[in-house]
């Protein structure tokens, strides 16, 4: 939730490094209205959203109850969190949002808006990008067996009695139904890998 020019703004990071850059119909980038309260906006961009999946601009799956997005590219943070999901908070078992407001980041901004995990998990297509090697050692090492348990279909969670998702990052919650491909600096494919 900052003006969609400022260098914190996802939207200028996506607009600058590969919207601006592809012959792509302005009326087909879809910004979250940052003028708005974070909720505000985030209901907004719902609303978008839906008005897309009913007029089938974005397909729909109807097992999970999500817009089915043809590609979903992330990337991680330095405490595992994906999208705006952080560590342990309400929002990672949001299952009916498509799109919800978090209005206490342990990063700035306070304020941002994201998809839920199960939009995240209907896409066709995922392309996860993860640059840890600028991340203190023991941060590294920590994150690389989290996400080599994920990039190997490990994961965490559900098991022996536990809530779904207790004690995981948000990298390990993310489990699309479609192609997932991982895209590693070498430090930390060097560590998934076992070679440091």
């Amino acid at each position: 939730m900052v003006p969609l020019t400022d260098k914190e703004s996802n939207y200028k990071l996506a607009y600058d490094g590969f919207l601006s850059k592809v012959p792509i119909p302005p009326t087909n980038i879809h910004a979250v209205n940052v003028t708005l309260p974070a909720a505000a906006a985030a209901e907004a961009y719902q609303t978008l959203i839906k008005t897309l999946v009913d007029n089938k601009t974005i397909d729909f799956s109807s097992s999970s109850g999500s817009p089915r997005f043809d590609l979903m590219l992330l990337g991680m943070g330095p405490d595992g969190h994906v999208a705006s999901l952080f560590p342990g908070h309400p929002l990672l078992k949001e299952k009916q949002r498509w799109v919800a407001a978090i209005e206490d980041s342990p990063f700035p901004p306070k304020e941002r808006v994201t998809f839920t995990l199960p939009v995240i998990n209907s896409a066709v297509n995922f392309a996860f990008v993860i640059t840890a090697s600028d991340l203190p050692e023991w941060v590294q090492a920590m994150l690389a067996e989290k996400v080599g348990k994920a990039v190997n279909g490990g994961g965490c969670g559900g098991g022996g009695g536990g809530v779904e998702g207790e004690g995981c990052l948000p990298v390990e919650m993310v489990k699309p139904g479609g192609e997932l491909r991982w895209f590693l600096d070498k430090s930390t494919a060097a560590k998934i890998e076992g070679r440091e």
